[in-house]
């Protein structure tokens, strides 16, 4: 009858929660919001949930995509703050619009990312940052479901740069804080900020005294001019075209 596409954010502790648990914790909320969530044919029917491009876990995020399918039509802004209201602090609804065709997973293309250093000095990032940005190639290797993959974390990076000192923290008790500001095409094997942050240390010997906090801030459409585009902006469009 209707699929709805909804952005939502992992923020804070919550940002520890694994796909999986999302899922069930979605999977609660649609069923307490009394959402007339639509299920699939067969002896184990599922509800009727695709996601996009979900961040690793441990990974705040700003961005996050998913695609559900109903029984019976409801109002997107309704059940936006019916689904928020259900799910845990941390994990909030921030839209939800009428999907007007075509596949989400389509339009996004590329990650904004922000990823802070503690311990790093912006100085000594941002030479490195140069040092990966004049390689041809960075290769770099990580674990996959198929094995260890080795494979090129430079081609995939549309921008990277350093966030200016008087846009970032001073850190804690007089700590740098270096910020990463980093802009990813979706390829594969899919580029992470981990993969990036192995080829600063490939190729500019940069340690991480602590660990990184990465937030993914935007996903979608990547135009000529490196912006990322809000993949239900094209739904949005749509449905302002049939209005008029």
């Amino acid at each position: 009858m209707q699929r709805i596409r909804i952005r939502y954010a992992k923020r804070g502790p919550l940002r520890f929660t694994s796909h999986r648990d999302f899922a069930r914790a979605f999977e609660r909320a649609l069923r307490r919001a009394g959402v007339p969530v639509a299920f699939s044919q067969g002896f184990t029917p599922h509800p009727k949930i695709s996601y996009a491009s979900a961040a690793p876990t441990g990974v705040a995020s700003e961005a996050e995509y998913l695609e559900i399918g109903l029984q019976a039509p409801v109002d997107p802004s309704a059940l936006r703050a019916a689904l928020d209201a259900a799910l845990s602090p941390g994990l909030d609804v921030l839209d939800a619009v009428e999907a007007r065709g075509g596949s989400l997973a389509d339009r996004i293309q590329a990650s904004h990312w922000r990823v802070e250093l503690p311990g790093v000095d912006p100085d000594v990032l941002r030479q490195a940052v140069a040092e990966f940005q004049a390689a041809p190639e960075v290769l770099v290797e990580r674990m996959t479901k198929q094995g260890r993959r080795r494979f090129d974390a430079r081609n995939a990076v549309n921008h990277i740069g350093v966030v200016d000192p008087t846009e970032a923290p001073s850190g804690v008790m007089g700590i740098p804080c270096a910020i990463l500001d980093l802009v990813v095409r979706q390829v594969t094997p899919s580029v992470r900020p981990d993969d990036v942050l192995s080829g600063l240390r490939v190729v500019a010997d940069l340690e991480l005294p602590a660990p990184p906090r990465a937030t993914r801030l935007a996903q979608g459409t990547l135009t000529a001019q490196g912006e990322i585009v809000d993949p239900l902006e094209a739904d949005r469009d749509e449905a302002a075209i049939g209005e008029r």
